[in-house]
């Protein structure tokens, strides 16, 4: 596929001078490619569930959907809510193919990861990006949450296997759909080809956006039954309960 960013090559030049930052057009005075201002005008999550990260009240809780009927896996890892100015960012990243807007992503993640490594968090052994269907594949050109594990995984220096899970049959988009339509509209999407590559490893699955968690619960699901002893999942953003 021509236009597949392959991980053994930059998909743009990071230079090490005073860059613009990518959001305000203004000079960042510094290598990096968001100024102090914008990255404080972020919409960092705040509380949260200690299990699904849904943005809630105070911390320390867990919401009432992990509680009665938790998901297959361990905790997730976002940085932002899925709202202005991150949403139009992950939407030209994921769309438009704005890969710098990816990358400025990823590297902001990467060191709130890091953060979280230094404060206990544990390291996963693997990433793993959530596959997409061949036929969206081709039409995009891209996986965006590929690019993503490859990146968090140079920059944090973590193995990444993108052949590990794959997805096998092709669905319509997930977007509108409720957390029971979505887990309906999976049925038989994904495999594991290789189950024993995954016995005792922790993994973490790597997305833009965690919506209602459908996804990563059944691949999460699929690493537990073949003997993973822990899944994480790592998204740039998370989407707060319809209607808060």
């Amino acid at each position: 596929m021509r236009c597949q960013p392959r991980n053994t090559h930059q998909v743009y030049i990071w230079l090490n001078n005073n860059q613009t930052c990518l959001l305000c057009d203004e000079s960042t005075g510094s290598s990096r490619s968001i100024c102090e201002d914008c990255e404080a005008d972020l919409p960092w999550l705040g509380a949260q569930c200690l299990r699904c990260a849904l943005p809630m009240p105070s911390s320390d809780q867990t919401c009432t959907q992990c509680s009665i009927n938790p998901a297959a896996f361990d905790e997730v890892v976002a940085v932002w809510l899925y709202d202005f100015p991150i949403d139009a960012l992950v939407t030209r990243f994921k769309h438009q193919g704005k890969w710098p807007l990816g990358r400025l992503l990823a590297e902001l993640f990467a060191q709130f990861l890091q953060y979280r490594f230094n404060e206990g968090l544990a390291r996963p052994d693997v990433l793993l990006p959530v596959p997409m269907a061949s036929k969206r594949l081709r039409q995009r050109g891209y996986n965006q949450a590929a690019m993503l594990a490859a990146w968090l995984g140079a920059r944090l220096q973590l193995p990444v296997d993108e052949r590990l899970l794959k997805r096998v049959k092709e669905t319509p988009p997930q977007q509108g759909l409720d957390a029971r339509a979505r887990r309906r509209n999976l049925l038989g999407a994904f495999e594991l080809p290789t189950p024993q590559n995954v016995a005792g490893k922790h993994i973490a699955l790597v997305d833009d956006v965690l919506t209602t968690g459908s996804t990563a619960d059944v691949l999460a699901g699929m690493l537990r039954k073949a003997g993973a002893r822990h899944v994480d999942v790592y998204c740039l953003a998370r989407t707060p309960k319809p209607g808060d």
